[in-house]
């Protein structure tokens, strides 16, 4: 399974990142930057959420959900294509925030925003369009795999974080767990947000990420 973020260097990539970036008023190049802090973090915190019976039971029944089955990732040129983006897609995207960061929505916002130096409003919209694209990825796979249970979904989720390559394995277990605690929303926002030199930053993640 392909790690996550290289969805971005994907034909389905190209679409959000260009049909954001217009929806939003931003430049490709920021979009690309917020997009990548914000899939490993969504994705992340459905691994934690997922990491319980109780809560694999819960991503396994939204995954179940029509809406979810994929289609999104073939829809994405008329969501984001013009005019405003689609508002059952940003509500949707809404309550997966909410689900999985735990009211903590506007702190991951607010990494989002200072990683890439968009605004903060730019920043939870690309959140809200992003956690419908990631439950999209996840319940096609689900499908086509036939996964209906704990260990498969972790299995799954865990696959979609690393990467193909050892460096970036090591990169997005740094960007999702900095100090070992189980806890990503802190560990990143608190990397974006101080500039942590030791820990090496987000920024030189992502550069190392994208062979930068």
């Amino acid at each position: 399974m392909a790690g996550i973020l290289d969805i971005l260097n994907s034909d389905t990539g190209k679409t959000l990142i260009s049909g954001a970036s217009k929806q939003f008023r931003q430049d490709e190049g920021k979009t690309t930057i917020a997009l990548s802090t914000a899939l490993p973090l969504i994705l992340g915190a459905m691994k934690n959420n997922a990491s319980t019976p109780e809560g694999a039971s819960g991503l396994l029944s939204a995954l179940g959900n029509d809406k979810h089955s994929g289609g999104i990732l073939d829809n994405l040129g008329s969501i984001l294509g013009g005019g405003e983006v689609n508002q059952d897609v940003l509500d949707d995207g809404a309550g997966i925030l909410g689900h999985i960061f735990g009211g903590k929505e506007q702190r991951v916002a607010n990494a989002v925003s200072k990683s890439s130096g968009i605004d903060m409003d730019t920043a939870m919209n690309i959140l809200k369009v992003a956690g419908p694209l990631v439950m999209g990825a996840l319940g096609k796979e689900t499908r086509q795999k036939d996964i209906s249970d704990q260990n498969g979904i972790g299995d799954l989720l865990g696959g979609m974080l690393i990467g193909a390559s050892n460096d970036q394995q090591s990169l997005i277990t740094k960007l999702l767990d900095a100090d070992g605690d189980g806890s990503i929303i802190d560990d990143v926002a608190g990397m974006i947000l101080s500039g942590d030199k030791k820990k090496g930053g987000l920024g030189g993640m992502l550069g190392g990420l994208f062979g930068k």
